[in-house]
């Protein structure tokens, strides 16, 4: 948990002034959580302070290597999601390259994913090539199960399903 208040005792200055002030000191980095964002996120999509921060990162050579092959990869869903209704064909070749770049980028858990890629290798590749998507099957599948766990053990069974008739 962070501290929301000044300390009592012996308070540090910092040069930009006291960080508990603005809520976030000034060489504090985001989770991991909202650093995998910025990763995905397109760089042209980034304010400045959070493209400081991936800067910062990319310093690291690993991290610099992991960051270039996320948006390699993020960037080949996102061509043949647009795309995919106008080229139903289209091959896998950018796939196949950047599954041999991530399995020899010398980060394991890189390759570790790479890996799992492979082992799903014709499912990656029918979701890249197939016009076909079951996004609205899986949408609908989660909102039955939110429904379910908010009415678990206060309703019967009659109730569930009026609501969940009333919701479609």
């Amino acid at each position: 948990m962070r501290r929301t208040v000044p300390p009592r005792f012996g308070a540090r200055s910092y040069p930009g002034g006291n960080w508990w002030s603005t809520g976030t000191r000034p060489d504090a980095l985001a989770s991991p959580k909202q650093l995998a964002w910025l990763c995905v996120k397109r760089p042209s999509e980034l304010t400045s302070t959070e493209a400081a921060a991936l800067a910062r990162i990319e310093q690291d050579e690993e991290a610099a290597r992991v960051i270039a092959l996320t948006r390699q990869f993020c960037e080949i869903v996102r061509s043949r999601g647009i795309a995919r209704r106008a080229e139903p064909t289209k091959s896998c070749r950018p796939f196949e390259a950047w599954l041999g770049k991530a399995r020899r980028c010398g980060v394991r858990a890189m390759e570790t994913f790479a890996k799992g890629l492979e082992q799903d290798g014709d499912a990656v590749r029918a979701a890249l090539t197939s016009p076909w998507s079951n996004a609205q099957a899986e949408g609908q599948i989660t909102k039955l199960k939110l429904l379910k766990r908010q009415m678990y053990g206060r309703a019967s069974f009659d109730l569930l399903r009026r609501r969940v008739l009333l919701t479609i």
